[in-house]
Order: structure tokens, then C-alpha cells, then sequence
């Protein structure tokens, strides 16, 4: 499989941003499947030189077997990744899932058991574990340069406006139509935190919520649509001061300009800014996700963790401290400083990363290197650089207890998760009691 060929299911932000990196890394789009017309039109003349297909369904996807593509890209909405997945392993394609994989656990375990059961690859989309950040901090934690971890701290920015665009005007705005924030934007910093310590997670508590974007927070001079309100200039969260101030800059066309319309010309964005999602107040009450939430983990062993998620920061790279036996490191995506303990020296390394760690700049590179990943693992029939279908499952299970726990104000016991790390110690899947 020297030239994987890839279907496309969902031709979105996400599944528009998968599609070209694979073909830029030297795969064949074949196929793509988008109920939105728009959408196909955007992903065929993102990418003219490919003879892409245009198919109706999954199913007919499916149907041709594997005689148009070795591999797919789920890029649906959460709640519609199970069907495609699983009837697609059915098919024999390989899978490559945007996270989360499922928004059930139900779900999630029937899409593994397809995966093993019909012998195909099936990869999450946990974009932070393939950084060259991420593999560098691994690096170090696994070679034992800080001693056994002992504590972690774990900081993701949202950024004030990509909350406003995703979680409140957005996709991911209420949980019954997509999944909870903590499933939806940090299904993968549990998985990349699980990945670091290593251990898996015996107990969970987590609190948060929204605090912020609700209607009785409203100005009463506000009006329901940016365009018209007369506070538009002086509001921190103002749709034309935000979609406006993005025209013109290439690097933000594919996202999130191109999520208010395919085709990013100035005109077609004050139509979705006086006609669409994008340009209503953030507090009319559309959205019931939590805006801010902490998550404490008591892993096996001991260690403990400790990771904030909040909409209310600029957008930016994870912060992370690490605390271990003999020394610590300190991270922010772009550069590592470690302190050995035993000689009292710091040592600081730069990463070279693209941007601010946002989809726009490719999640500073890591989308290109998960694409790689999975392009490497279709070449060589080797997935052993890809997480695991049971390593997914095992950090989502971990999120689902966590939401539990910020519900019912009770901490939620875990059993033994597999990971996949030099210094892990697990076998056994993780059942919730």
C-alpha cells in the first residue's frame, strides 16, 4: 500500500484539514461523502489534482468493499461516528476516527470490537500525542530523566473566542446534540495525560460548568445579533469584531472563517454574520456546555494529576508542569525546561511549533504528524505508533467518570485502564464500578 487511498466521511473543517494533509503526504483522496453540497464543492476544489468521487452515503461506501479506498477519515459530528465506523470495518477499510470516537460508551466499545473483529486499524484522532512537543516530553518522562511522576499539573486555554465560535454559536453548543466540553474538546488531554503518567486511573472527581454565557449575564441594551447591537465594538465576544478581524488573513480562512461559509469571501461572511449562528449574542442561552472545568485524577500507584480546561484565556498552546522524584518539567508546547534535582541544573529546549496550537495553524503541527502516523501504518501494516482502539476506550471511560463526577458531586472509582507506555503496569480494559 505505497499510495494509500482514502475516503473521506464528513468533509468539514476537520475532515477538509485531514484530506489535505494526506495528500500532500502523498495519499489519493478518493472519495468524499457530505450531505452539505457546499462542503463537497470545497474539499474537490481544495484539491484538483485528485479524482475524488462523489458518493451519497457511508453505505455506499461500504458497498464497494475495498476497491476505492483502503482507509476512511470520519469526520461526521460526534454523535455519528459509531454507524460509519462500524459498518465500515465491516467493510475492511481502516479507520481514522475524529475524537471523540463515540459520545456513548456503548458505542465506543462496539466500534473496537468491529475494529479487532474484522482485523482493521482504528486510530482516534488524540492530535496532542503526536507532536513533536508531546514526543520529546514523553521521551524524557519514559527515559526516567525526573524520577517516577509524582504529580501534574495540565492547563488547556480554550481562548475566549474559539469558545464563543464552537461552544456557544457552534457545533459542540449543547450537550444533547453533540457531547459534554470535556468530551468534545479534551477527550484527548485525558488520553495525552494517561499517555505521560503512564499509570492507569483509579479515581476521578471534576467540577465545573457554565458560568458565564447565560442569559441573566445579557446586557440590557444588547441585541441578539452582533451586526445590529450597539455594543458590537466594545464586547469582548462581539461576532463582527471577531469574524471581521480575521478577513484577509490566510491563516484563518480554513478555520474558523471557512466553518461560517466554504467559500471565505468578505461578502459571504456578513451573510452568515447576519443570517446564521455565527452572529447571534453568545448569551441568549443557545448553549448548555460547561464553560470551565477542573478534572483531579488518582492513578494508580499514587500519582495524582490535576487538569483545568476554561474558555476564559487567550488561545494558545497546553501548559504543563510535572513534578517527579528527582526533578520537574515545565512545558507550553514551544519550548521544555527540566530541573534536575540532583545536580541543581535546568536545562531549556526550544520545539520548533507552528502558530498557537489551534486548528487553524494544525494544532501546531500535530494534525500533519497523526496524518503521517496513520499513513505510515496503512504503508507498512505496522500500528504500533497509532494509539490503540483499547487506549481510547480507556480515556474516554475516564471522561464519562469525570462528567459523572461533576454531576453527582461525588468522586467515581475506576478499574485498571490499559496504556501503552514504557512504564505502564496495565493489562486489563477499565470498568467503571
Amino acid at each position: 500500500m505505497n499510495i494509500p487511498r482514502i475516503a473521506i466521511v464528513g468533509a468539514g473543517s476537520r475532515g477538509l484539514s485531514y484530506a489535505r494533509l494526506a495528500a500532500d503526504q502523498g495519499a489519493r483522496i478518493t472519495a468524499v461523502i457530505d450531505p452539505d453540497p457546499a462542503r463537497v464543492r470545497a474539499l474537490k476544489s481544495a484539491l484538483p489534482q485528485q479524482n475524488i468521487q462523489e458518493l451519497a452515503s457511508w453505505q455506499d461506501l461500504a458497498a464497494t468493499g475495498t476497491a476505492l479506498a483502503d482507509a476512511a477519515v470520519i469526520a461526521t459530528p460526534d454523535q455519528e461516528h459509531a454507524e460509519p465506523a462500524i459498518g465500515l470495518a465491516g467493510a475492511g477499510l481502516h479507520l481514522l476516527v475524529e475524537k471523540p470516537m463515540a459520545t456513548t460508551e456503548e458505542q465506543a466499545r462496539a466500534m473496537v470490537d468491529a475494529a479487532r473483529q474484522n482485523d482493521v486499524m482504528l486510530a482516534v484522532c488524540h492530535v496532542l500525542r503526536y507532536s513533536d512537543y508531546s514526543q520529546r516530553l514523553f521521551g524524557l518522562v519514559d527515559a526516567g530523566r525526573i524520577g517516577d511522576i509524582v504529580s501534574v499539573e495540565h492547563l488547556e486555554p480554550i481562548g475566549w473566542w474559539h469558545f464563543a465560535h464552537s461552544y456557544v454559536r457552534g457545533n459542540w453548543a449543547k450537550e444533547a446534540t453533540s457531547s459534554p466540553m470535556l468530551m468534545a474538546k479534551s477527550s484527548h488531554d485525558v488520553d495525552w495525560l494517561l499517555r505521560l503518567v503512564g499509570r492507569p486511573v483509579e479515581e476521578v472527581s471534576s467540577y465545573g460548568g457554565l458560568y458565564h454565557f447565560r442569559p441573566e449575564n445579557k446586557p440590557a441594551q444588547a441585541a441578539e445579533r452582533c451586526l445590529d447591537c450597539p455594543l458590537q465594538n466594545d464586547c469582548a465576544y462581539s461576532a463582527t469584531r471577531i469574524y471581521r478581524g480575521f478577513i484577509g488573513d490566510p491563516s484563518y480562512e480554513r478555520w474558523p472563517l471557512a466553518v461560517l461559509n466554504p467559500v471565505v469571501t468578505a461578502q459571504n461572511i456578513e451573510r452568515a454574520l447576519r443570517e446564521g449562528p455565527y452572529g447571534k449574542c453568545v448569551f441568549l442561552g443557545q448553549n448548555d456546555v460547561a464553560d470551565h472545568q477542573v478534572v483531579n485524577f488518582q492513578f494508580a500507584g499514587g500519582a495524582t494529576a490535576s487538569f483545568t480546561v476554561t474558555a476564559f484565556t487567550d488561545l494558545d498552546f497546553r501548559k504543563t508542569r510535572v513534578f517527579g522524584t528527582t526533578g520537574s518539567i515545565e512545558g507550553d508546547g514551544r519550548s521544555i525546561t527540566i530541573h534536575d534535582f540532583v545536580t541543581n541544573h535546568k536545562e531549556h529546549i526550544d520545539i520548533e511549533a507552528e502558530g498557537t496550537g489551534s486548528a487553524a495553524d494544525g494544532h501546531g503541527g500535530a494534525d500533519g504528524s497523526l496524518v503521517q502516523a496513520f499513513l505510515d501504518a496503512l504503508r507498512t501494516s505496522d500500528s504500533t505508533r497509532l494509539s490503540s482502539p483499547e487506549e481510547s476506550l480507556a480515556s474516554h471511560r475516564v471522561v464519562w467518570a469525570a462528567e459523572e463526577s461533576r454531576r453527582s458531586g461525588a468522586n467515581i472509582r475506576c478499574d485498571t485502564a490499559p496504556v501503552s507506555t514504557p512504564n505502564s503496569r496495565a493489562e486489563e480494559p477499565s470498568r467503571l464500578r
